[in-house]
C-alpha cells in the first residue's frame, strides 16, 4: 500500500511539472493525453541530411564510375585485340594463299582443301568438347546445305580470281560486294531501302570501274571470278539471314558453330566441283609444284597452314561481331581490304597505279557510306516497330 501511494504521488508530481512547463499563467488541471506531436524537420536538419545523402551517393557514384571506366577499358582492349588479330590472320592468309597458288596453280582444288582443313579443325573442336555439339533438324540441315553451297562457290570463285591476278586487284573488285548484296536483298527478300542508301553505291561502282580502267594488272578471268564471288557471298548472306532467323532449325547454334557447320557442308559440296574443274590437270600441276618445291612436307604444310588461317580468321571475325555493332564491323571490313592491298604490294611487289589508288579510295569510301546508310535505315525501321508496339500496348 505504501509503495502504491508513493508511486501515485510521484506520477502526479511528474504530470504537474510537465503541465507547468507548458503553462504561461496559472496551474491547470491535467489535460487528457494528446496524440504524439509530429515534429517538422527544420531547414538546417534537411540540409544536413541532404549533405549526408549526397556524400554517400557521391562515394557510391565515384566507385561505380571507376568500375564502369575499367569495364569500358577492358571492353575496348578486347575489341582492339579481336580486330588486330582478324587483320593479322587475314593478311597472313592472303600472302600464304598467293604464294601457294604461285607454286600450285590449282585454285579450285586448293580452295576445296582449305575448306577441308577448316572442317577437320571444327570436328576436332567438337570431339574434344571445347564447344557444345550443334544439333540440326531436317529444316536446319537443308538450310545449311543451301548456305554451304554458296559459301563453297564463293570460296572457289575467289581462289580462281586470286590465281589469275594480283591480290590487290581481286580485293578492289570485291569491294563491290555491298552492291550485289543490295540487289540480291531487293530481288530475293523484297527488302528495298531508301534512294539515299542506293545512291551511296554509285561511288562504289564508279570507283571500282575507274580503278580497273587501263589497269596494267587487269585480267578478265580475275575480274569475272571476283564478280562471281561477290554474287555467291551476297546470296550466302541473304540465305543465312533467312535460315538463321527462322525457328526450329536446331540447338547450340552459336555463330562459331554455325560457321563450322557451313564450312563442313561447303567442303563436301566443293569436292565434286573442284574435281570436275581441275581433276584431270591436277596430277601434272602437282608434279610441277613438287619440281619447284622438292620437299613435299613443306608443300603439304603450306596447304594446311593456308586452310587453318582461312578458317580461324573468319572465326575471329565472328567473335569481333559479337563485341561491336555491325556498322563497326562493316567499317573494319572496309579497312581490312586496304591493309591487304598494302601488304600484297609489300610482299609481292605488285605496284598499284595512281589511277587504281584513286578509284579504290572512292570505292571504299562508297562502301563506308553505304554501310552507314544501311544501318541508319535499319535503326529507323526498328524504332518504328517499337513505337507501334507501344501504341498497341497503350490502346489495350
Amino acid at each position: 500500500m505504501k509503495i502504491s501511494t508513493l508511486s501515485n504521488f510521484l506520477l502526479a508530481s511528474a504530470i504537474w511539472q510537465i503541465e507547468a512547463a507548458d503553462s504561461t499563467t496559472t496551474w491547470r488541471q491535467p489535460s487528457p493525453i494528446k496524440p504524439p506531436i509530429r515534429r517538422v524537420p527544420s531547414e538546417t536538419s534537411l540540409r544536413l541530411a541532404a549533405n549526408v545523402v549526397e556524400i554517400r551517393a557521391g562515394g557510391k557514384l565515384a566507385v561505380s564510375t571507376q568500375s564502369d571506366l575499367m569495364t569500358d577499358v577492358i571492353h575496348r582492349l578486347k575489341i582492339g585485340f579481336y580486330f588486330g588479330l582478324w587483320y593479322a590472320l587475314n593478311i597472313v592468309y592472303n600472302i600464304l594463299n598467293k604464294r601457294l597458288l604461285n607454286i600450285l596453280p590449282a585454285p579450285m582444288i586448293v580452295g576445296s582443301l582449305q575448306l577441308g582443313v577448316g572442317a577437320l579443325y571444327v570436328l576436332i573442336v567438337w570431339a574434344a568438347k571445347l564447344r557444345p555439339l550443334p544439333v540440326l533438324t531436317d529444316q536446319g540441315r537443308k538450310a545449311t546445305r543451301q548456305v554451304g553451297f554458296w559459301h563453297a562457290t564463293g570460296q572457289l570463285f575467289t581462289m580462281l580470281s586470286l590465281g589469275a591476278g594480283p591480290v590487290s586487284f581481286t580485293h578492289i573488285v570485291k569491294s563491290l560486294e555491298p552492291f550485289f548484296s543490295a540487289i540480291v536483298s531487293a530481288v530475293c527478300l523484297g527488302t528495298w531501302m531508301p534512294a539515299s542508301a542506293y545512291a551511296t553505291l554509285l561511288p562504289v561502282v564508279g570507283g571500282v570501274g575507274y580503278a580497273c580502267l587501263k589497269e596494267r594488272s587487269f585480267s578478265w578471268l580475275a575480274f569475272t571470278m571476283a564478280m562471281a564471288s561477290n554474287l555467291s557471298f551476297a546470296l550466302r548472306a541473304v540465305l543465312s539471314k533467312v535460315a538463321m532467323s527462322s525457328a526450329g532449325i536446331g540447338t547450340n547454334l552459336t555463330p562459331p558453330n554455325v560457321f563450322g557447320l557451313v564450312t563442313l557442308s561447303s567442303f563436301l559440296l566443293s569436292i565434286p566441283m573442284a574435281l570436275l574443274g581441275e581433276g584431270r590437270q591436277f596430277p601434272k600441276l602437282w608434279s610441277s609444284a613438287v619440281a619447284q618445291q622438292p620437299n613435299i612436307f613443306l608443300l603439304i604444310r603450306a596447304i594446311l597452314l593456308s586452310g587453318l588461317f582461312h578458317y580461324i580468321n573468319n572465326e575471329v571475325m565472328f567473335f569481333a561481331l559479337g563485341q561491336v555493332h555491325p556498322i563497326t564491323l562493316a567499317v573494319g571490313n572496309t579497312m581490312k581490304r586496304v591493309f591487304i592491298m598494302v601488304a600484297s604490294v609489300i610482299a609481292f611487289g605488285n605496284h598499284i597505279s595512281f589511277q587504281a589508288g584513286i578509284g579504290s579510295a572512292i570505292g571504299l569510301s562508297g562502301v563506308l557510306l553505304y554501310s552507314i546508310a544501311t544501318q541508319n535505315y535499319e535503326k529507323s525501321i526498328a524504332a518504328k516497330k517499337i513505337a507501334k508496339q507501344k501504341q498497341r500496348g497503350a490502346k489495350t
